[in-house]
């Protein structure tokens, strides 16, 4: 018999570098917001190119891929970025809109570029405490995620369905309470499962009223 070759060694995938990865990751944010102008003339997808729960969960899934490390230094630099993210997205949204012959302003004062802070810091919180080892702060994750989709959902149901129908909403409100149950589910403690609960319930009631109150 002749002897098997000896199996050739796998070289490690080099990883990527730090400056590569946080150009990427805003790169990819102003994209983002370049590709939201262009759905909304999109009919299927034009009332979620509308919603900013989607703008949420790619902040989030963004934040992941920048892999910025656990502990307190890292919650803040994960903050930061977040905001950081969120307004990268409305500068691709308005400079594409622009020039697409949409005007659309960039105020500071705006309603969602002033929301951007708030939620980029959520954002950002979540994409640490999902990392983290701790059931309760898996949980409080899951939940506040839950609560911006179910938050707006509602809202939404209230004021805007009757000019962009309903099943966008049920949809971003039926994706909550799967990302809630799984983390109910998911959490290995009941004191993690009631933090979780908790977390979606109240949060998505404060989300609903920040709108309401707000109006826009």
């Amino acid at each position: 018999m002749t002897p098997l070759a000896p199996a050739r060694p796998v070289s490690p995938v080099p990883p990527v570098p730090v400056v590569a990865r946080v150009s990427m990751v805003f790169g990819s944010a102003l994209l983002a917001g370049v590709l939201t102008s262009f759905g909304q003339a999109v009919g299927p997808l034009s009332t979620l190119s509308n919603s900013a729960g989607p703008w949420f969960l790619v902040a989030v899934v963004l934040l992941l891929g920048l892999r910025i490390r656990t502990g307190r230094a890292g919650l803040a630099l994960a903050m930061v970025s977040g905001v950081v993210l969120l307004e990268l997205l409305h500068v691709g949204y308005w400079a594409t809109s622009n020039l697409r012959g949409f005007p659309d302003t960039l105020s500071p004062t705006s309603f969602w570029v002033l929301m951007a802070v708030p939620a980029g810091v959520l954002a950002g919180a979540v994409s640490i405490a999902v990392r983290s080892a701790d059931g309760r702060q898996r949980g409080a994750a899951a939940g506040a995620v839950a609560a911006v989709l179910i938050g707006e959902g509602m809202r939404s149901l209230l004021q805007v369905a009757a000019t962009t129908g309903v099943v966008t909403w049920i949809v971003e409100i039926g994706v909550g309470v799967a990302v809630l149950v799984t983390g109910i589910v998911l959490a290995r403690s009941p004191g993690a499962r009631v933090l979780a609960l908790g977390t979606g319930v109240v949060g998505s009631v404060a989300v609903l009223a920040t709108y309401l109150l707000l109006g826009s």
